[in-house]
């Protein structure tokens, strides 16, 4: 479907409005590729809401991955933000593209501001913080790059439960998402200078930093670091396994879309663990078949729960 059918359909006519969630569509479609897969198999009234979502935190996300920046220039260009992010949430109103499209969306399903709040102060822990010694220091992190993430789209997907009943789980999936992410990109934080994965799990195996480097030089890893990469999916399993029971919570034309993506990103766990968790020299990903064989019979069912 166009993005003119899926904008009609959210009942977007500005024409400012409409050229603003074009923007973030195209963020989406160019980015997110399994993100976007599985928006397609949304309603089209709810898929400009989640591009906008997407769209910024994509947004933000570049300045802070910015290979051509220094600290220094990260930190301006985050304040930056944050102050026109601020801005527009108190006046509603905005010149740039991305928050326009950002502030319809909050209004229009009222999201609470603070979820962004967390999210801009996550982004700004990923210019200093570079290690993380557990996992509950871990946590504060993902909390704001990730559970909120899952907060944030809670509202447009809708709930067949009270809303509060439904967040953990929604909290949940974003942050095992965002594990497996950590997981995969293992080799690619490394190079960033970053290291997501808990310093005190990973000592329990003999590996540490400097280990992770040589195994990425190297193009292989060690048993000893394939042994710490298995105990990382194994905990990110768990966190699935939480937000399992959200799937069930949201309202039914939206579950389609969350299951396949529940499936795809798990899937990702499987090829991790199929390359006997050596993740230092590649990069897993999804074939565009697999993606394919999960999306299709899922497109049925989110046809099925719309005409339901």
């Amino acid at each position: 479907m166009s993005a003119e059918r899926e904008l009609d359909a959210a009942g977007v006519t500005a024409p400012a409005l409409r050229d603003a969630y074009r923007r973030c569509r195209e963020l989406n479609a160019l980015h997110g590729r399994t993100y976007y897969l599985a928006t397609r198999l949304l309603s089209p009234e709810q898929r400009p809401a989640v591009h906008a979502l997407y769209g910024f935190a994509r947004w933000v996300d570049d300045v802070v991955d910015d290979v051509h920046s220094g600290i220094d220039d990260k930190a301006a260009a985050l304040g930056a933000i944050d102050v026109r992010l601020q801005k527009a949430l108190k006046d509603g109103a905005t010149d740039d593209p991305v928050l326009a499209a950002l502030m319809d969306t909050v209004h229009r399903y009222d999201i609470p501001v603070g979820h962004f709040q967390d999210f801009m102060e996550s982004m700004r822990m990923d210019l200093t913080v570079t290690d993380y010694l557990t996992y509950a220091d871990l946590e504060r992190y993902v909390h704001g790059s990730a559970a909120v993430i899952g907060l944030q789209v809670l509202p447009v997907l809708g709930t067949s439960v009270p809303r509060e009943e439904a967040e953990p789980a929604a909290a949940a999936l974003g942050v095992a998402f965002q594990l497996t992410n950590f997981i995969r990109d293992v080799g690619e934080d490394l190079d960033r200078g970053r290291v997501y994965l808990p310093a005190d799990e990973l000592a329990a195996f003999g590996v540490d930093r400097e280990r992770l480097l040589h195994a990425r030089a190297q193009g292989r890893a060690d048993q000893q670091v394939r042994a710490a990469l298995r105990d990382q999916v194994r905990r990110a399993r768990q966190v699935y396994e939480r937000a399992w029971p959200g799937i069930g919570m949201l309202a039914p034309r939206s579950r389609p879309c969350v299951l396949t993506a529940y499936r795809l990103y798990g899937r990702i766990l499987d090829l991790v663990e199929g390359a006997d968790c050596d993740v230092l020299s590649r990069r897993v990903v999804v074939s565009n078949g697999r993606r394919l064989a999960v999306a299709l019979p899922a497109l049925a069912r989110a046809v099925f729960a719309r005409a339901a």
